[in-house]
This record gives C-alpha cells, structure tokens and sequence, in this order.
C-alpha cells in the first residue's frame, strides 16, 4: 500500500466555535502584553522553566487562558493585539507617557515570542503595528467586528477598553490573573464608575491614569469627575462650564485644563488603522498539530498539549483510498500455519491486547497481527495448547520479520506466557523517537496521529463491517486496528529511519538493547526490607529534631513546608536579608535560601535546612519502599525513548535519582543488596567519561596526552590554568576547574559559572579565559560544533545520533539560545549515553558467551550494577572490565572503576 493511500476513514472537521459559518458571528480580540504579564505574575516563574533554563509561565498562563476562552465563549474569529517596543504617537507627544513603569522582570524575556510562535502554530493571527499600540488596533478590529455584525469581545486588563463597550462590542476584565475574567457590558461600567463606556475617557482624562503616567486633576477623583460628566453631559460640556464650577476642584480643573485635554487626547483609542489582514483573515481555524507539536516538545507544554488538541477534536481526514482490510479469526494451529505461510517474506505487524487485572499488571489475552492486504486476530484466553504452541513458534522465529510498538514491553508480557518474541525488526517507537528525539510523546496514538493522520478510534471501523470478527465490547478490534497502523508506521517510517542516519541504531543497538533491559527490569534488584524501615525511622527523627531546632530558633511554631509562613519568619521576624522578589513576597526556593545561610548562619536557616533535607530523603525511602514486589526486589522500568540525547531514563521509581552528594542520601544505597544464591554486588563506571569524550572531539593534545599519561585530568588542567605545579594545584582549585569543564560541555555561560562557584562574574570570565588559553582546541569545537549544527540542522554522536534542532535559526533569541546549548550538550551526552548502551550489550553478550550466572541488574548513566554468582566474581570483573573498556574507539583510553561489596553502597568506589 502507498503511503499516500494511508489515511483513515473520513471524519467531519470540528472546531469549537459554536456558530456555524451562516450562524451569528463572534469576534475574540485578546491584548497581548497585558494577558502575557497578568499570566506572568499570577504563575510562579521558578515553577515553569525547560530543561533549558527557559521561563514559560507567561506563555503557559496565556494559552491556558485563550483555550479556555475560545472553549467558553466559542468564537468564530480570533486575533492578538500586541505592542511594540518602537515609540507610538503618544509617547512622542508626551515623552513622560508610561514612563516610571518597574523594570521587566528577567525572567518575562523572550516570553513574548514565544507566545507568538504558539499564536502561530495555532493558525491564529498576531498584529502589532509600528507607531500604536496593541489598543488601537483592538479598537480597530473592534470595528471592523462590529461592521460585519459580529459580536466583539475584548480581552484586556486595560481599563481604556471601557470606551469601546457599546451593545455590540464587550470587555473581559481579569479580576485575579488570568482565571477570573468575568465579562463587563455597560451596565457593569456605570455601576463602578458611574458614568457610561462612551464617558469613560473622559472620566480618565479627568482623573487621570497611574498605569500610564498621565496625572489627573489633583483633588478629583471618579465619582467627582463623574458627577461633573453627568451634569454637563461630556469634557467639552465640562470646559464650557469650567467656570461655574466651584470650590477648590473648580480651581485645581481651572489650572489644569491643558493636562486634561493631553489625557483625553492620548487615551483616545484609534478605530480606523489600516491592518495588514482582513476580518475574514481572522476566522478560527484548527491549529497547525505538527507546529504545536514541535513547540510544545520545546516548552514541554504536555498538559496544555492535550487540552488544546482536546478542544479542537480530531482532524478531518481524506476518504480511504485502500481501507483496512477485513480480519480473521485464526483459533486453530493449521489456521496459524497457513495465514503466515501464505504471507512468507512480509514483516508483519503486531500488537498485544490486555487487560489490567486487580493488581495494576497487564495480562496478554489476544494477539493481532496485519501484513499487506490482511489483518489476523488470536484470541488467547480461549486458544488450546496446539494453538498456542503454534503462535509461540511463530513468534519465537527470527525469520519471520515482525513490527511492534514498545519492543521492550512486548517482549516481557509475552515472556511472562513463556513465549519468546524474536525476529522483530521495528519498534515504531523507537524509529519515530530516533526521528524526532524531542518529542515529548512517542505512544502510538501521537505518532499514528502525526505521520499518518490516522486515530485508533476503532468505532466506525466496526460500525461498517470491517473487522467483521463477530465480537461485542471485545480488545480485538483495537488490537487488529493497532496492529494495522504498526505496519504502516513501519512502511512510512523506514524511509526516514535510513535518511536520519539512524538504521544501525534501531537495528545494532536499540533494538538489541530492549531485550537486555527487558531482563533487567523482570530481574530487578533485593532491597533490605528491615535497613528500609530502620532508614525511615531514622529520616523521621531527624525532621522531628530539626523541627524543634527551627522552632526554639525563634521561640514559637511554625509551618516549615508553608512559603508564607516561612516569609514571615525570615524576613519580618528575623529580618534577614530579602531573597529574589515574587509575586507572592521574596522567595523561599531552595537555592536562594542555601545563599542566605552561607551568608548569615542564623540557627533557623541551618535546622530549616537540615529538616527539609531529611524531608527529601524520607520521601524517597517512602517511594522506594511502596516500590518492594512481592519478591522483596525492586523493578524499575528503563524508557528508551524519553531523553533527546539517547540517555536512559529509569521510571517507577527513578533509581537513577537515588541521591549520592551526602553521606545521608548514600545510605539510601545501602538497603539494595545481593540477593540470596548471590555472592557480591559489582558496580562498574566509567572514569570522567564525558571529559573523555571532549578530548576525543574537541582533538586538544593537552587533554588527550593528560587521559594517555593516566594523570589526574582536573589536577593536570588546574596547573595550567593557574600557573602552577600540578601538587600545588588546591582542592579549591581542582574543584573549580571540574565544576568549568563540565560546564563548558552544556553551555555554561561566565554567569553561570559564577553562581555555580559562588564567585563574581569577572572571576569566572577569567577563569574560562585562561582554560581556553591553554586548551585553545576545546574552544574551537564548542565554536564548531554550533556551527555546524547550525549549518546541518542537527547534531551528531559519535554513533550517529542526530539531535534535529530547527530553532539554530530561529529569529527568536531564546529559542536560539536553547537550541544552542542544546548543540553543546548532545554530543557529548549523547555519546556518552551511545558508550553506555555498546558496553551493555557487549557485557551481556559476554555473560552469555561465557554461560555466566551472573546477572545486570541496573544502569544509572554511566554505572552499571550486576548481581554476581557464586565463584564467578574473578571471570566477571574480566568480562566487565574489557568489554567496557572496548565499547568505544577514542583518542583516550576509557578507564573503568569497579566496586564489589553486598551493597550498593558498599560496592561504591
């Protein structure tokens, strides 16, 4: 079948709008840069950041915002007014206008754009226009609504949107944030300002406008300028009776008339632009999913993700040119022989269907398989033995080429049964992840939706007679259908699989690997149940103490988990020195008080510390301890398609994360023990292996001759950055040069590095100066390896793993910026994580060339942990030692340290 002919059943296009194109029309007109900051400050920033460093509360708050809106008031055009940082008529006819505003928070930069580019991405028109303000153009597209009979509807916290209130056109004034923006009509107008929205300009011209520093008459106030407006009728109606107006606010107006007539004339909207787009220009339409998708990937918006394509449901999709064939039931051994022998040489698809029992495990009870032209179902719940012995045969033969979604996991549900899985020459999820590292999502849903536009909505598909399998509220319908896309995702994905370089990856390494991991995870690891509990109890004494601590600290109890509580204490109590300001006062973040300790050693600050600390660990032995099987192991999960640069990611529970950095949160190493039939626990790394990498990349003699000569890297590089013999180089110093090294390997700037040491920018710019002065061959990599990503559109490991970064070109500084780090780190880390992924499969392809009873247990970066049998401790470190060693070809030596004990912790080294 031809990809082209690869699309589902027809499905009618739907958007939210609640009126039809012959119906009422509704136009939603949102000011940018008033929503953006009011989103800003009602979401802490510390709380919305990328992996990056990039802050996207405003961008969150705002389109969190504008999806509730278009959902509650179903418009069917919409726009974004925004302002430009070019002066506007006003300000030039009165350079004080808006001036004194509060200096744009750091972390606000950027956001705009970035809002923009999700405006974008959703098809919704943006318009800012030099010389004006995002009002005017709302009050011209107000108009322009308004002549088309639309119904209008301003977003703004900008009181000037009063003026353009009328029957036709409303305002949505935000109360709180951007949650509570309850509309506002004229009635709403006069009732809080006592005039109607046609006099509210004038009103403020009288009272004048804090937020646009346009002074009012002194002494006058709204019900003043009100009662005023009332009795003349207008401003104008007001100056022709200025005179009569008496007392002291008759003097103040007297004196003040020109300031009045200023404000009346600046606070004017304009309603007759000329915008470059037409109302019909403006009409709602579905978002662009392949730009969201990519942008929300960056801003790892995944929530917001799902609520936007939510509102607008499915895309409409071409009628079938090929439909999905009708299924058999195969229920017999003969049946399976021949349905497969009849397709000899096809790579099949396959899916499982399950069910969750009780216990929150999936159990298999059918099997789908499509190939070209045909599509089978095997119920196994009802199968005999010949049956099943039948499917494993086929299952279990590597020559019959299969396609699966999560290799990893199909193989040990299936391995579960005692049925092998081999042959299999896709995932599609690992090829749609080799593709498209960055997306945050590789379910097959996402990637059926994305490159094929197809759903696994099987409903109209039954409906009509296809899967004709005579089954009612079955998993064999959605099944067959997964199975169905599975193989077109293989056809349509193997193509781009070959182009990104990436065929040696699926086929020679990841692949491979899901059956390791695979093992692993069924394997898991002994945990000391009685070291667990006595490591809670121990967490929980110590909170209690440092609890007390805190409170006889300041003499009276407090809340230590409560920011508000904890700002009282600090900062009016105790009165220390003010952290960062946050909307909701100065914050209590971690590393801001960490700061205010090193500076001030107050005993609350050291007890708040210590108590939060032992908070941390206790909830990590309480996660561990819910994590116990019933075989008092614990069995992790290793995903191989969550970070962009090739790394593993260990989930429920994350036993990467176990904390090291103190001896505290090492003991928690200690409760992972051997098991029982075992002698040892082994633990192998890898020696500063990153640095390895980058003088393998970067060529620099000075660091390869160092890793050759076997001298201790960060000692060698201390003595010539600082000029001195490598047994005069400090811990200080040697701390400083590793804390640099690894930085410049993510793109850590001067002022990064500054705060990371604690040391002032101008030092750290000299410390990176004199590195690159000695090591000139490491700065011109990381000059080069942006540059040619940049020309490339990608970077590259030393395996061949791209990392496609599109936004190197981006016009947008702050995307620019983090794909640019991005460039920096993905090599380096990626080939790292390449290194790791070869060294498992070597060792493991050992362990079974050499009939080995020694098992890997987990991988954490670059440590791999293994559960060693009786009598095989001397064959194994061997095997381990060289077989990692031999995982990769670099200018360096890789060295490997190992640690034997019956701990975890006891095998640290």
């Amino acid at each position: 079948m031809s990809s082209s002919a690869q699309t589902s059943k027809a499905r009618a296009s739907s958007t939210p709008a609640g009126n039809g194109a012959d119906g009422p029309q509704r136009l939603l007109v949102i000011d940018g840069h008033s929503m953006a900051f009011r989103a800003f400050y009602a979401l802490p920033a510390e709380n919305f950041a990328t992996d990056t460093g990039q802050h996207t509360n405003a961008v969150y708050g705002f389109v969190s915002m504008l999806i509730r809106m278009i959902s509650d008031q179903k418009p069917t055009h919409v726009a974004v007014a925004f302002d430009l940082d070019t002066p506007t008529f006003r300000s030039e006819e009165y350079a004080e206008y808006k001036g004194g505003r509060n200096k744009t928070p750091e972390e606000f930069y950027g956001q705009i754009d970035l809002i923009q580019k999700v405006m974008e991405a959703m098809n919704i028109p943006h318009l800012s226009l030099d010389g004006y303000e995002a009002d005017d153009i709302i009050a011209t597209l107000a108009a322009r609504g308004e002549d088309a009979d639309a119904e209008v509807l301003v977003v703004s916290g900008d009181r000037d949107a009063f003026q353009l209130i009328n029957d036709k056109t409303h305002v949505l004034y935000p109360k709180k944030g951007v949650s509570d923006i309850p509309p506002m009509d004229a009635d709403a107008v006069e009732s809080k300002y006592f005039v109607r929205p046609e006099r509210y300009s004038d009103l403020a011209a009288l009272v004048g406008e804090t937020a646009d520093n346009l002074p009012g008459v002194p002494g006058v106030g709204p019900k003043t300028a009100a009662k005023w407006l009332n009795l003349y009728g207008d401003l104008e109606g007001v100056f022709e009776n200025i005179d009569s107006i008496k007392g002291k606010v008759g003097e103040s107006l007297r004196a003040h008339v020109d300031d009045v007539k200023r404000n009346r004339k600046l606070n004017h909207l304009l309603r007759d632009l000329e915008l470059p787009v037409a109302f019909d220009a403006l009409t709602l339409d579905r978002p662009n999913r392949e730009a969201v998708e990519e942008l929300f990937d960056a801003l790892q918006f995944n929530t917001l993700r799902k609520r936007l394509f939510d509102l607008f449901g499915e895309e409409e999709e071409a009628v079938e040119e090929d439909p999905m064939p009708e299924s058999e039931r195969l229920d017999t051994a003969d049946g399976i022989d021949a349905w497969f022998a009849s397709r000899a040489g096809q790579t099949f698809g396959l899916h499982l269907a399950t069910v969750q029992s009780s216990g929150g495990a999936h159990d298999v009870v059918g099997l789908a398989f499509a190939a070209d032209g045909a599509t089978a179902y095997v119920d196994l719940e009802h199968a005999d033995q010949a049956t099943e012995e039948a499917l494993a045969a086929i299952l279990g033969a590597a020559g019959v080429a299969k396609a699966v979604h999560d290799f990893k996991l199909a193989y040990k549900l299936l391995g579960e049964r005692g049925i092998d899985l081999a042959g299999v020459v896709d995932d599609t999820m690992i090829s749609a992840y080799l593709i498209q590292p960055d997306r945050r999502s590789h379910e097959l849903a996402d990637i059926a939706q994305v490159h094929l536009r197809l759903t696994l909505d099987a409903a109209d598909d039954a409906d009509d007679g296809q899967l004709a399998l005579g089954l009612e509220d079955d998993a064999a319908v959605p099944a067959v259908r997964a199975a169905y896309i599975v193989r077109l995702l293989t056809l349509h994905l193997a193509g781009q699989v070959v182009e990104h370089g990436a065929s040696g990856l699926l086929t020679e390494m990841e692949l491979p690997l899901a059956v390791t991991l695979a093992h692993m995870e069924r394997t898991g690891i002994a945990v000391d149940g009685e070291k667990l509990d006595e490591l809670l109890g121990d967490f929980t004494k110590t909170i209690e103490a440092a609890t007390k601590e805190a409170y006889d600290a300041i003499g009276h109890e407090v809340n230590l988990s409560s920011p508000k509580q904890l700002q009282g204490v600090l900062f009016d109590e105790l009165e220390l020195p003010k952290t960062k300001k946050i909307k909701t006062g100065y914050t209590t973040d971690a590393d801001s008080l960490q700061d205010l300790l090193v500076k001030t050693q107050h005993p609350f600050l050291v007890a708040l510390m210590a108590y939060r600390d032992a908070t941390k660990l206790r909830q990590t032995v309480e996660g561990l301890r819910k994590a116990v099987g019933d075989d008092g192991r614990i069995h992790t999960t290793y995903a191989q398609t969550v970070a962009a640069t090739g790394r593993l990611s260990s989930l429920n529970p994350n036993l990467q994360n176990i904390p090291v950095r103190s001896e505290e949160g090492r003991r928690i190493r200690g409760v992972f023990v051997v098991g029982d039939g075992y002698e040892t626990l082994l633990t192998a790394d890898y020696s500063q292996i990153e640095m390895r990498i980058m003088a393998h990349l970067s060529g620099d003699e000075g660091l390869i001759q160092a890793y050759r000569d076997g001298e201790d890297l960060h000692r060698f590089v201390g003595s010539h950055v600082f000029d001195v013999a490598p047994e005069d180089v400090t811990s200080e110093m040697r701390s400083k040069v590793k804390a640099m090294s690894y930085g410049l390997a993510y793109g850590l700037s001067s002022f990064g590095l500054s705060k990371q040491l604690k040391i002032s920018v101008d030092e750290a710019r000299s410390l990176m100066k004199d590195y690159f002065d000695r090591f000139g061959a490491v700065r011109e990599y990381l000059r080069g390896v942006v540059g040619q990503a940049r020309q490339d559109g990608f970077t590259s490991t030393i395996e061949g793993r791209r990392r496609y970064l599109p936004d190197l070109g981006s016009d947008n500084r702050q995307l620019r910026d983090m794909a640019e780090r991005a460039a920096l780190n993905a090599p380096i880390q990626g080939s790292a994580a390449d290194i790791i992924k070869r060294a498992m499969l070597g060792v493991q392809a050992g362990i079974d060339e050499a009939g080995l009873a020694s098992r890997m247990l987990l991988q954490v970066h670059d440590e791999l942990v293994f559960e060693v049998a009786e009598g095989e401790l001397e064959p194994l470190e061997t095997l381990v030692r060289e077989r990692m060693a031999a995982a990769a070809e670099l200018a360096v030596p890789l060295e490997v340290q190992v640690g034997i004990g019956r701990s975890w912790h006891d095998a640290g080294h």
